[in-house]
């Protein structure tokens, strides 16, 4: 009956993650940037810069952690350059957590029906779905980091050195991943190691090896940070690049009669007030809006009318962390390990200026479900202590069961239905119907000139169109990077990205054949244009031909 309820959960973590996979949401440009990366390392063993099978990908001057672009790979080669290959990986590794974490709750607590309950609840979870259903990288840092701590736990807590040298792998590969697991995984590792010191002492010899053949593995990596152009995509979006404390302190300065004064200059400097921007932000992740009303306020982050988890989530976390912290059916690990993983995860998302983070703070995703599994479970059980009435007590299994199942349906129901329309800009919609309007049938000298007002357009025609890699590395310039650290490529070939301003492209190309693809609002409503729609019936584009 055990493998049935999994097997159950299996199945219902693999439909709400691969239903409509390659169509919904929309691709973005950090996907198309993956599945066109790994086509060029098919094609030419370098990337779509001329870089030879890189740590990171340089991509838009973002260098991107490599490990799930090579994940992708052999999904690209043999199933083709699509949104299937490139998402498949992602998706399958969101189920793979749903498993793991089954058997990490039931080592952790010893406790079956938690370890149930925790896995269906993650199945479901909306934040958990949201990126898994796409190539997030994040969610595959989630599940190393997951997995190498349940091989870690298990192999100290058994006196098993063999799990513990396995934990090595996934917990080096999340740091391969994702740019957030190099932060927030030591921390956590830290307090695993608090939470099994005596334990650590029975497997010391295994633990030293484990760690020297961790720093074998991740040479390469630290080879690449020394390079120094991993750094950049941290500058672009980290704590100081955000301006906003040091205006704060001239502001804070000024109120003062002596600016340079010693209590001027000691009260109001960076490290307070960056100090404080970071615990501002850090504490965000905890607020009840984020959690659990509104969500992240980034649109391609969330769903309308929805926080990161379920409204029915405030009772069970609450009483979960009241169950956790005052029954003593668990020892302290257990308890250390579960609210320690909470307490850490959001440390990345809140050494960057936008906060709260729901993407860089994905992986607190699992310390909160198992607090909700641990309240639901505790819930059930008082009352079935203090319910004598099996009438009464039903009653109110079905009051609380109608709560989860009317929060799952509505969280579907703004998911599938409302998402794309309400939020038309969260993922890039209409630019493959773009693509297969102009990219065809081009004729000799035609141009073709593209709105830059969407992300990264250029990438996306590039894999849309299966541009053969050995062409454009040889024929495209990066730009400098922009004040979030980020580059593009203008043209390559016969298309042109940028701003549209019709006149001027006009007299710039005179005498030839122009196409242009303008945003909806670049383009008045008396030229003659064709309007491009995306799925979601939104119009993205008017394009028209202007020349001869």
């Amino acid at each position: 009956m055990k493998k049935i309820f999994l097997i159950v959960i299996v199945l219902v973590a693999f439909i709400l993650r691969f239903w409509r996979l390659g169509d919904y949401p929309a691709f973005n440009a950090d996907e198309a940037a993956i599945g066109y990366n790994a086509y060029c390392l098919i094609e030419t063993g370098m990337d779509e810069h001329a870089n030879p099978w890189p740590v990171h990908f340089q991509s838009f001057n973002d260098f991107k952690p490599g490990l799930y672009f090579y994940l992708v790979l052999p999904f690209v080669k043999y199933m083709g350059l699509n949104e299937w290959a490139v998402r498949i990986p992602g998706a399958l590794m969101g189920v793979g957590t749903v498993v793991v974490l089954y058997f990490f709750v039931r080592k952790l607590f010893e406790d079956e029906r938690i370890a149930f309950v925790s896995s269906f609840f993650l199945a479901i979870s909306p934040w958990h779905i949201h990126f898994s259903r796409g190539a997030w990288e994040v969610n595959a840092a989630a599940f190393f980091i997951l997995s190498g701590l349940y091989l870690f736990i298990k192999g100290v807590t058994e006196n098993k050195g063999r799990y513990v040298f396995l934990s090595v792998f996934p917990l080096v590969a999340s740091f391969y991943t994702y740019h957030a697991a190099r932060i927030v995984l030591p921390v956590l590792g830290l307090g695993v190691k608090i939470a099994y010191r005596d334990k650590l002492k029975l497997n010391l010899k295994t633990i030293l090896v484990t760690g020297a053949v961790g720093i074998v593995l991740l040479l390469p990596l630290a080879n690449d940070f020394v390079r120094g152009g991993v750094f950049s995509r941290a500058a672009g979006v980290g704590l100081f690049a955000d301006t906003g404390p040091v205006n704060r302190i001239n502001e804070q300065r000024g109120q003062h009669g002596d600016l340079g004064g010693l209590l001027a200059v000691g009260m109001h400097n960076k490290v307070v007030n960056y100090s404080l921007a970071f615990w501002e932000n850090y504490f965000d992740h905890f607020h009840g809006g984020f959690l659990f009303a509104s969500g992240d306020g980034i649109q391609r982050n969330k769903v309308p009318e929805m926080g990161q988890m379920y409204l029915h989530d405030i009772l069970f976390v609450l009483a979960g962390a009241g169950v956790l912290l005052l029954s003593k059916k668990w020892s302290q690990s257990t308890k250390f390990v579960v609210f320690w993983w909470l307490l850490a995860a959001p440390l990345a998302a809140a050494l960057t200026f936008q906060s709260p983070h729901a993407l860089r703070s994905q992986n607190m995703v699992i310390p909160l479900v198992i607090l909700s599994s641990v309240g639901f479970v505790g819930i059930v059980d008082y009352l079935k202590g203090r319910l004598t009435s099996k009438i009464a007590l039903r009653a109110v299994y079905f009051v609380l069961f109608t709560f989860i199942a009317w929060g799952f349906a509505h969280y579907q129901h703004q998911y599938w239905v409302h998402m794309a329309k309400e939020y038309p800009a969260s993922s890039q919609y209409g630019v493959k119907e773009l693509v297969e309007y102009v990219g065809e049938d081009l004729r000799d000298g035609e141009i073709v000139f593209v709105t830059d007002r969407y992300d990264q357009p250029y990438i996306l025609f590039l894999f849309y169109l299966k541009y053969p890699p050995e062409k454009f590395q040889k024929d495209h310039v990066l730009t400098s990077r922009d004040s979030y650290g980020f580059s593009t490529v203008r043209e390559f070939d016969r298309y042109v990205f940028g701003e549209v301003d019709i006149g001027r492209i006009k007299s710039e190309n005179q005498g030839k054949n122009v196409i242009i693809a303008a945003a909806a609002d670049e383009v008045g409503e008396k030229e003659r244009a064709k309007g491009i729609y995306g799925t979601n019936g939104h119009l993205y584009f008017r394009v028209l031909e202007v020349g001869n």
